[in-house]
Order: C-alpha cells, then structure tokens, then sequence
C-alpha cells in the first residue's frame, strides 16, 4: 500500500518555500549591502606622485574612485524593507529595482577596479602640475569584495520576483485584526445597581430603549 499525502502537509510546503525564500533574500540582501558598503570605504588603488622631494605615495578608497556601489547599497536597503509594504504590482517593480541595485553595483565596481582617474587627479594636485599622472599604479581586491556585495543583492532581488507574491506584507497583521467581531455589551442587570451605575458611566442606556 502507499500512504496517501496528507492535505495539510500538501498545502504547508508552500508556506515553508515561502518562508526559507523570505529568509534567504532577506540575508542575502542585508548582507551584500553591508558588504557593499564596507568594501566602499577600503583602499581600491594605490601609486606615487612625483614631487620635489621625491615619490609621494597616493591611495584612493573606493568613494574617492565611484559612489555608485555605496549609493546603490542604500537604495538596496531601502528597496528590501519596501518589499513588504507593498503588494502585487508594486512588489514586483520594487523587486526589481532591488534586483537592479545588485547589477549595478556590480557593473561599478568591475569597471572602476583598474580605474586610475581618481588617483591621477591626486597626483596632479600633489605635483602642482595638472598634467601629471599617477605611477606605481596598483589595486587591491576590495573592487571584487563590493561586486559580490552587489551580487548578494542581485540574487535577493531575483528571490523576491520569484518568490515574492507569497511574502507576508507588513499591514496584513492589521488587517487581520479589523475582521474579528466586535463584542457585544451584556446586558444590564435592573436589580443590580452597580451594573446601572456603570451602564450610564459608559454612555449606555441601562433601560434598553
């Protein structure tokens, strides 16, 4: 004999996709902005300046060579709360923009990771010579760290529009609360005075009229 899938067991496994869905893009989007953001502030590019004293060394962090991966975290952030504000249509355009902020700052941070424009400014304004340029040029691996931070946000995106029909939304608690009936007052007891008393602080009519 084979056992017969239990209805309720049936019905459940959605709700579990859906809530290991939810759990998911929620640490893969907090965590690729986290990630994002931190790499943002790190040393991208070093090299030298050539100055009257010598070679005078130059780094450039990664908000001095692009903005867009930090921005774009942000609007990450912001786009991954506001999944569960909305529903419908406007759940699966703000999934999309949360999917968008992930390639985006992917796409910054690989172009930016041989950038030298930010350090060449640097050079021309320690030499005194607007034509000068960095030399010694070398970069570190922090561009990549920030394109997995945008990676994380990517995936968390596509895990909303995929999945993101099923999430809960934060004004459904709500919502729930207003179908519940509203109770219905006892009625006041003529022989007893404190109930009347009561009945009348309440704006009743003990009488029933």
């Amino acid at each position: 004999m084979t056992a017969v899938p239990h209805p309720r067991s049936e019905a459940a496994e959605p709700a579990r996709s859906g809530r290991r869905s939810l759990a998911v893009a929620l640490l893969f989007g907090a965590l690729g902005a986290a990630v994002a953001l931190l790499a943002s502030r790190q040393r991208w590019a070093e090299g030298t300046a050539s100055v009257a004293g010598g070679a005078f060394p130059l780094t450039a962090k990664g908000s001095d060579v692009t903005g867009v991966p930090a921005a774009l975290a942000i609007v990450g952030l912001a786009a991954l709360v506001a999944v569960f504000a909305v529903r419908r249509a406007g759940r699966f355009l703000v999934a999309g923009l949360l999917a968008l902020s992930g390639a985006g700052i992917m796409a910054a941070a690989l172009v930016s990771a041989s950038d030298s424009t930010a350090l060449d400014e640097k050079a021309a304004q320690a030499s005194g010579d607007t034509t000068a340029t960095v030399a010694a040029l070398s970069h570190t691996g922090w561009p990549y760290v920030a394109a997995v931070g945008g990676l994380l946000i990517l995936l968390a995106g596509l895990l909303a529009l995929r999945f993101g029909s099923g999430w809960p939304a934060m004004s459904g608690r709500y919502e729930r609360g207003t179908d519940r009936p509203r109770k219905v007052a006892r009625p006041v007891d003529p022989e007893r005075p404190e109930e009347i008393w009561k009945a009348l602080d309440r704006g009743e009519d003990p009488t029933g009229a």
